[in-house]
C-alpha cells in the first residue's frame, strides 16, 4: 500500500480499537478493486467523541466505522441518520457526504447474510436469542424484518430482556415475541422447535467463560450461532460434537463491513478477499 497526496481516509472511532480485525480485511478489499484509500483504527476516549466526530468533517475523511463504546453516543452528533438507526438507536457506520455526517447501522444486515450465504432461510423460523445488548437489539431488529416466526429472548438480567421485547415490539407491535427466564433456558419445553440459537453475548470470548447453555434437548436441525469470532467458544465445541450446523461471528463482522466498505465507495465490496485476508490471519468461519 502506497499512501499519497490524495489518499482518502476512513476509520474506526473505538475504545478500544487495538484488538480490532476491520483494518486487516478493508485495507485488503481496497487494494484488491485498486482503490486509493486506506483504513486506520483511531482510539478515542469517550470524553473526546464530539471533538473526534468534528475531525470527521474538519480532516475531510471519507467516513468511519463505529464499534463500543461509541455506537449510541455518537448518534446525537451526526447530521442525519438512517430509518434503522432511527429505530435501533445505535451507529457502527458514518459517511460523510459533502460536510454531512450519515449514520447507518450494517450490523444486523450483516448478520442476516451471513446466515444467507449458508443458505439458511430466516422466514418462518422459531429463533431463541441469548443477550440484550446493542448486538442483540441490531439482530432482533434484522430477524423482524426477515419475518421469523418467533423470537424467545434470553438474558442473565431478566429487566433488560424485558426492555429488550419492549423495543422490539415498537418495531413491530405484531411480532411473536417473548421472555424466558435465564435460569429456564435449559429446561423450557420448547427447546426442540428451536430453528436457531443465538449467543449475542461476549460470553466464550475467554477461555474462562462458563458454556452458556447446554445443547441437550435441542433438535438435531438446531442452527448455532455464536457472534463471538475472536476464538473457538465452549458453545460451539458443543455444537461441533453433536454435529449441529453451527457459525461464529466472522461472517457477520466481515458481511457487515463489506456492507460499510460498498456506503463508502460505491463498490461492490470483494468478499473473497476479505475471508482471504482473515484466513491469512488463522481465522475462519
Amino acid at each position: 500500500m502506497r499512501i499519497k497526496g490524495n489518499t482518502k481516509v476512513v476509520g474506526l472511532f473505538g475504545y478500544p480499537v487495538n484488538h480490532s480485525l476491520s483494518p486487516l480485511f478493508q485495507n485488503a478489499a481496497f487494494a484488491e478493486l485498486g482503490l486509493n484509500f486506506v483504513y486506520l483504527p483511531f482510539l478515542v476516549h469517550p470524553k473526546n467523541l464530539p471533538q473526534a466526530v468534528k475531525a470527521i468533517k474538519a480532516l475531510n475523511l471519507v467516513g468511519v466505522n463505529v464499534t463500543v463504546p461509541h455506537k449510541q453516543k455518537i448518534v446525537p452528533y451526526l447530521d442525519e441518520i438512517s430509518p434503522e438507526v432511527e429505530k435501533i438507536g445505535a451507529v457502527n457506520t458514518v459517511v460523510n457526504q459533502k460536510g454531512r455526517l450519515v449514520g447507518y447501522n450494517t450490523d444486523g444486515e450483516g448478520f442476516v447474510n451471513s446466515l444467507r450465504e449458508k443458505g439458511f432461510n430466516l422466514r418462518g423460523k422459531r429463533i431463541l436469542l441469548l443477550g440484550a445488548g446493542g448486538a442483540a437489539l441490531s439482530i432482533g431488529f434484522s430477524l423482524l424484518r426477515e419475518k421469523v416466526g418467533e423470537i424467545i429472548l434470553v438474558n442473565r438480567t431478566y429487566n433488560r430482556a424485558i426492555d429488550l421485547l419492549n423495543r422490539l415490539k415498537k418495531i413491530s407491535p405484531n411480532a411473536f415475541l417473548r421472555v424466558i427466564k435465564f435460569e429456564d433456558r435449559n429446561f423450557f419445553p420448547e427447546r426442540e422447535d428451536i430453528d436457531l440459537l443465538i449467543n449475542a453475548t461476549s460470553v466464550g470470548m475467554s477461555s474462562e467463560d462458563p458454556l452458556l447453555i447446554n445443547l441437550k434437548g435441542f433438535s438435531s436441525k438446531v442452527f448455532v450461532y455464536d457472534i463471538v469470532y475472536n476464538r473457538a467458544t465452549e458453545l460451539l465445541g458443543e455444537a461441533k460434537k453433536r454435529n449441529l450446523f453451527h457459525l461464529n461471528g466472522l461472517g457477520m463482522l466481515i458481511h457487515q463491513g463489506a456492507l460499510s466498505f460498498e456506503l463508502w465507495t460505491g463498490r461492490k465490496a470483494p468478499l473473497d478477499k476479505m475471508r482471504e485476508a482473515m484466513d491469512l490471519k488463522g481465522l475462519k468461519d
